[in-house]
């Protein structure tokens, strides 16, 4: 008689113990995160203050992520014919120069609308190249059977990184003023830095040789995911949901000012409120990597992400809101766990970051549709319609999805 398995511990942080590379990418990675959400804070609230317009704050958002949606399918190709670690170290160091040139204006007086928007572009373009190669690099860091959990954990830095992040941009700015979440964003870039530098890959694992054009190697990617189900509707419902619930994010120093009467200390503290949210469900992944009830999780996610949307458009109150942006944290983080674990799943790996790069596009790339629609909806009508309306959309489409693909609700 065969003995049972053991059981795999749900210690979330087992995988991070278990790895070295994954270890020093993690640490430096969550480091550099904390600073670049203090820089999100900071340039959120440098838009409005700039400016007085919420559109604009949609625009300075949308300049950030809109290159991600023209170039990360070129940053997937390059993900795949080159070494991925060194494409990573590459993106990250320019984009220390982005947050000091950020700092260097601030710091002088002379950062205006136009700076702003124009370093957020540059800054978006790095991003379109870094992230498929980022993303594609964990499975050479851990392997695909912990996959799922250093998923998670990688879920876990990014949002602690939303809660602490935050929290410590509101006692700069009141304190040193705006320019110093600049200058400290640009310090945490040489943790990641160092943390890449040491990372070491086996020779023949650092660079997936492909041969083959440009147009060609695209055209494999898209014919991979189309004969792969349900990677397409995976795509779609990464697609929708990063397109009509961005707006809560982006239009968030709107609400905390306009709607709560809040100011810059009370935007970081619901901006940490929906990073806790986030940590939460990201811890719950990492240890178990979604376990068993993996599709029943998806679909309640997926249903109750768009439910808190809405409770916090109808909230008045700052505390209430501060536990539906919880909320909305958690629900947001186990749904686009899910999605990226499972996406990575059924992908082979010659194809990795072409098709991690059509991830990146449909759900970093739609961002910026979602914040310039949302900054206009809140300019016509009110950011309370900006960020409800959308998530009424998002709810019916789920009832849609998941009645036209039933595989989404079933484990793989």
């Amino acid at each position: 008689m065969t003995a049972p398995l053991p059981a795999r511990s749900l210690n979330p942080f087992r995988t991070l113990a278990q790895y070295r590379n994954f270890r020093l990418f993690w640490i430096g990675q969550t480091i550099s995160l904390i600073g670049s959400w203090m820089q999100t804070v900071a340039v959120g609230w440098t838009a409005l203050e700039l400016t007085n317009d919420p559109f604009m704050v949609g625009l300075v958002s949308a300049a950030g992520t809109f290159p991600i949606l023209i170039f990360s399918l070129p940053g997937g190709l390059v993900a795949d014919r080159n070494e991925k670690l060194r494409v990573v170290r590459i993106s990250q160091a320019l984009l220390l120069t982005e947050a000091a040139a950020l700092w260097a204006l601030a710091a002088t007086g002379h950062l205006t609308i136009h700076w702003l928007l124009t370093l957020s572009l540059f800054g978006g373009v790095l991003l379109a190249f870094e992230i498929p190669a980022r993303q594609s690099l964990m499975v050479e860091l851990v392997g695909k059977e912990d996959l799922p959990q250093a998923i998670g954990l990688n879920s876990t830095g990014f949002n602690l990184a939303r809660v602490l992040g935050p929290t410590v941009a509101a006692i700069v700015i009141a304190r040193f003023g705006i320019a110093w979440t600049f200058g400290l964003n640009a310090v945490s870039y040489l943790a990641v830095l160092i943390g890449l530098a040491m990372i070491s890959l086996p020779e023949r694992r650092a660079v997936s040789r492909q041969t083959g054009g440009s147009i060609e190697g695209l055209r494999e990617a898209l014919r991979h995911v189309r004969d792969t189900p349900p990677l397409p509707m995976l795509l779609l419902i990464a697609t929708v949901f990063s397109l009509l619930g961005v707006p809560v994010i982006t239009l968030l120093p709107v609400l905390s000012r306009n709607v709560l009467g809040l100011g810059a200390d009370g935007y970081g503290a619901l901006m940490a409120a929906l990073g806790a949210g986030a940590v939460t469900g990201a811890l719950a992944i990492a240890a178990t990597g979604g376990g068993r009830e993996t599709g029943k999780l998806f679909r309640v996610a997926s249903f109750a992400f768009p439910l808190t949307l809405i409770a916090t458009a109808l909230s008045r109150q700052p505390i209430l809101t501060g536990v539906m942006l919880f909320g909305v944290g958690l629900t947001m983080i186990i749904n686009n766990a899910l999605v990226n674990a499972r996406l990575q799943a059924l992908v082979h790996d010659a194809v990795r970051g072409r098709v991690l790069s059509l991830y990146v596009m449909v759900y970093v790339g739609s961002s910026p549709i979602g914040s310039f629609v949302g900054g206009w909806v809140a300019r016509v009508a009110n950011v309370e319609w900006a960020i409800g309306g959308g998530a009424l959309l998002m709810l019916l489409f789920a009832v849609w999805a998941f009645r036209r693909e039933p595989r989404l609700a079933t484990t793989d």
